[in-house]
């Protein structure tokens, strides 16, 4: 059974951009709100940095700066803290911008690549450098396409 879809509606009301699809017989396909996909997506990014991070550690990588250990803890929390930054600035480009799929995209992909640069200057063996490098990577690969994705491509 396949659904074809004949128009596109965007709604920006105070539940955050729901986007909401119609199928050829008129009935309403609601894609999830901004909230829910920023959730959803963050906690899993959580979970993948949190696993890659308990996976270097079980191999000796040490994950210490300056001889202080990052918590496991710590791996979930910023990433659910990147995931809400990301979530509101798709949100505040989901209304102001022209083709915010596209300004979203380019904006977190450089984004991801500015926070590249404190784990590569870090105190803290090759190893470390390297598995930090990836949890940021990993965490953006899972939230930005589902943000991106309920994004429109025009005005």
């Amino acid at each position: 059974m396949s659904t074809t879809f004949s128009t596109t509606t965007f709604s920006t009301s105070a539940d955050f951009a729901q986007v909401e699809l119609t199928d050829v017989s008129g009935a309403a396909v609601a894609r999830p709100t901004f909230w829910k996909a920023g959730v959803v997506s963050g906690l899993a990014a959580a979970v993948a940095t949190t696993v890659i991070a308990a996976v270097a550690r079980a191999a000796d990588v040490s994950l210490a700066i300056d001889g202080e250990k990052i918590p496991l803890l710590g791996f979930a929390q910023l990433t659910l803290v990147g995931a809400l930054i990301g979530t509101v600035m798709a949100k505040v480009m989901s209304k102001r911008a022209g083709n915010a799929r596209q300004l979203f995209t380019v904006t977190t992909v450089a984004l991801t690549a500015l926070s590249l640069i404190p784990d590569v200057t870090a105190g803290t063996s090759s190893a470390s450098k390297m598995v930090l490098m990836l949890t940021h990577v990993v965490a953006a690969a899972i939230i930005v396409p589902v943000l991106a994705g309920r994004l429109n491509t025009h005005r």
